[in-house]
């Protein structure tokens, strides 16, 4: 296996798939490297992405891995990334296997990593009936039994997405609630139960949700519960130096150019917007805009 690439692409799920398709058809010298652990893994079915709306994550990915792999100059590499740093070529990839490889350009695909809460049952319900997108997977709950974990300002506004597809709607802030008087108003309003009881446990059979337990001995009955939860990034972004935004996403411009020369980013390490369609065409678009930087470095 050759070690010198026009393009690294550190992950290989829909936005690195796609970037990979755009070079792979503009004739660039492509290194996909993925690990084989997407953030989605344990979501049962994929939607709101016209043409695959309905099917498993996995399939979607198996299929477009194997459209991409046509083009003779993509390859991919199974491995986990541990240092990107440059050298005179441009860039230098190390893997957990100790493997290097260099590249002109690096496009990060590289997703983020979740911080699963320590709430006995949370990880395994995670993606399956503890959900983070009402796009996603909010159609097939709708009109059910539904909780919010949620506090403050961010509470108050996803609670209006959630609302638009369910009444049967509770907020837990597992802890005081944060929300001001005229958002606890709205709440009230709209009769959505406001509940402070730190959740204990999540009951639930094989990542379906039955009902919260709280410390204090009460139970909840619920069908499926939202939850925006923290993560961080799976590459370390001070190797390359990369400014981060606010919200801890890879600061990307209008080209998806890092902070970085030379380093693009897209997909779920760039936006709040987590959905397959978006990483697809996050993915294409960057693919392009490399491509066009190389054509016109070398031209």
């Amino acid at each position: 296996m050759e070690n010198n690439f026009d393009v690294i692409i550190i992950g290989g799920s829909y936005a690195g798939l796609s970037a990979a398709m755009s070079l792979g058809r503009s004739l660039r010298k492509v290194l996909v490297i993925d690990g084989g652990k997407p953030c989605n893994r344990q979501t049962p079915y994929s939607h709101n992405f016209i043409t695959q709306d309905g099917k498993t994550p996995n399939e979607i990915s198996e299929i477009a891995k194997e459209q991409v792999l046509k083009y003779e100059t993509v390859i991919f590499f199974d491995g986990l990334v541990t240092k990107t740093s440059r050298n005179s070529s441009g860039f230098e990839v190390e893997t957990d296997n100790s493997k290097k490889f260099s590249a002109k350009k690096i496009i990060l695909a590289s997703g983020v990593k979740d911080q699963i809460p320590d709430i006995k049952g949370f990880a395994e319900c995670w993606g399956i009936s503890v959900i983070h997108c009402p796009y996603c997977h909010g159609y097939e709950v709708k009109g059910k039994t539904t909780g919010l974990l949620s506090n403050g300002d961010l509470a108050f506004e996803f609670s209006k997405l959630v609302f638009n597809l369910t009444k049967d709607l509770t907020l837990f802030t597992n802890g005081q609630s944060t929300l001001n008087e005229e958002q606890t108003e709205k709440f009230n309003q709209n009769k959505i139960e406001i509940t402070e009881s730190e959740i204990k446990e999540i009951f639930h059979e094989n990542g379906h949700i039955q009902k919260v337990i709280f410390k204090d001995g009460r139970e909840k009955e619920l069908e499926a519960l939202y939850v925006k939860i923290p993560f961080e990034q799976n590459v370390n972004p001070e190797d390359l130096q990369l400014e981060l935004t606010e919200h801890g996403f890879i600061k990307i411009d209008h080209f998806h150019k890092t902070s970085a020369d030379g380093v693009f980013a897209c997909g779920d390490n760039t936006t709040l917007m987590r959905s397959v369609a978006n990483a697809v065409a996050q993915g294409n678009f960057t693919g392009a805009i490399v491509n066009k930087e190389l054509s016109e470095e070398s031209f």
